[in-house]
């Protein structure tokens, strides 16, 4: 339909051929055919998995035994009930509420530093971020030998140092297995947090920093009012991927402890995989991964809630 304005031309519409309509539909029908592997491995192995996972949880579904009754709730109320699953989730905040905080502060630090006009500042970088890309199974093994009882070089130096007079069994200890795992798990992913901090802080125009300097601001207040409050976003971002992490710990803690004495670092992934793979519950470790889900989904609306805005002001 013409389309006319006093004193403007009229405009038209070009009209839609049917072959262009159909050129179209080809077009977007091969690129369909060309997704059609990655959408169907998509749908087998994560929407099939995670609907029939939900339905595996409301049965006691043991691998071993053919009869898998239909139990309802039953799987989920159990875990209300269950003093191991309440230690596993004890154990998971403690080990997220320290790992997660002092590796965002460890990696600041570092970035602040290298941040500077130093020598050398390439090689340090790469040295801290070293750690990031070394497997977790080989940095697992390593911590182990570290922490070694008898040989370690954690026991070595540290009586080198007259901190300690005795060897110290890090890793068998209930006391100190779990803080011992904290620390290699800083080790292993400061180096991240820097490289992301770093990003963050290069984003802050240095004109800032030169009025603060020119109004008398001195180092400690130019971090706590301009540095900090500018990488909030960054810190935002940190905090979220590293509380979801945290809380699907399992690799360093199988690694190095198997659960740790008395459970002291059995965390929730953990003692899923006990229930699935060891007890063969498969039903009630399923209840557990989505309890898990529902942890770490609310966590994950409670941080966007309160934080995010803070994060943009």
């Amino acid at each position: 339909m013409a389309v006319k304005v006093a004193g403007t031309p009229s405009v038209r519409r070009p009209p839609r051929h049917k072959h262009g309509v159909l050129r179209r539909m080809r077009e977007e029908w091969s690129a369909y055919l060309m997704l059609s592997p990655g959408l169907l491995l998509f749908a087998v192995f994560v929407l099939f998995s995670i609907g029939f996972s939900f339905y595996i949880s409301f049965h006691q579904w043991d691998i071993l035994n053919p009869d898998k009754p239909f139990v309802g709730l039953d799987n989920y109320r159990r875990l209300a009930d269950d003093p191991l699953f309440r230690k596993s989730l004890y154990n998971t905040f403690i080990y997220t509420i320290f790992s997660v905080p002092l590796t965002m502060a460890c990696g600041l630090a570092i970035a602040l530093l290298l941040n500077q006009a130093i020598h050398g500042r390439a090689i340090f970088r790469t040295a801290f971020f070293l750690p990031v890309i070394t497997p977790l199974v080989v940095a697992a093994l390593m911590w182990k030998w570290v922490y070694n009882g008898d040989y370690g070089l954690a026991n070595y130096y540290l009586q080198k140092l007259h901190v300690i007079n005795h060897e110290v069994l890090w890793l068998s200890n209930p006391d100190l297995a779990l803080p011992s795992v904290i620390v290699m798990t800083i080790w292993k992913g400061v180096g991240f947090a820097m490289v992301i901090y770093l990003a963050g802080l290069q984003a802050i125009p240095e004109e800032y920093y030169e009025a603060a300097r020119v109004d008398g601001a001195g180092a400690w207040h130019r971090l706590r009012y301009i540095t900090i409050p500018l990488v909030a976003p960054t810190s935002f971002f940190l905090l979220v991927i590293g509380v979801i992490g945290a809380f699907q710990v399992f690799t360093e803690l199988f690694i190095m402890t198997t659960g740790g004495p008395l459970q002291s670092t059995t965390t929730i992934v953990y003692y899923l995989w006990n229930m699935g793979f060891q007890q063969f519950q498969m039903g009630y470790a399923t209840a557990i991964a989505y309890a898990l889900f529902a942890i770490i989904f609310i966590f994950t609306c409670i941080q966007v809630r309160f934080l995010y805005r803070e994060a943009e002001y």
